[in-house]
């Protein structure tokens, strides 16, 4: 099984002025974890949900409502993204796919074909299909 058959195609993409707030909100609508960065259609980045949770600050600060908003209104996804991707062929091996997120304890590859985003591996489409492959056989 490759890369392609399992990858959630046309993935969200976000540039990197984006608020961070807006991506939290996108992510958060809708229920995924990982936004692709792009500039002009060319990967730059990536951004997770931990990346921006970690990013924001403690229930516990000293700052006032007004100076928080302040600073999450001006943060960015590019200054929270990682920058230095791991993509994957769309003719990768899903197991192999799955190897280097273990090993890079990453939870999802971008799918990259000649230079064009055409997708992106996560976990969650690794665990679905491997749930598919395992279900039971229903009779009937």
């Amino acid at each position: 099984m490759k890369a392609r058959d399992l990858m959630t195609r046309e993935p969200l993409t976000v540039n990197a002025d984006m608020p961070v707030l807006d991506a939290h909100r996108m992510m958060l609508e809708r229920r995924i974890r990982h936004l692709l960065v792009t500039d002009g259609g060319r990967l730059t980045g990536m951004v997770t949900d931990r990346d921006i949770r970690l990013n924001l600050p403690s229930p516990a600060t000293s700052l006032s409502v007004w100076e928080v908003n302040y600073l999450l209104a001006k943060m960015t996804v590019g200054s929270v993204m990682t920058s230095s991707v791991i993509t994957v062929d769309p003719n990768r091996d899903v197991a192999d796919a799955a190897r280097i997120m273990l090993d890079h304890k990453i939870g999802a590859l971008p799918v990259v074909d000649g230079g064009t985003i055409i997708g992106i591996l996560t976990e969650t489409d690794i665990v679905r299909a491997f749930a598919k492959l395992t279900a039971p056989a229903v009779a009937g």
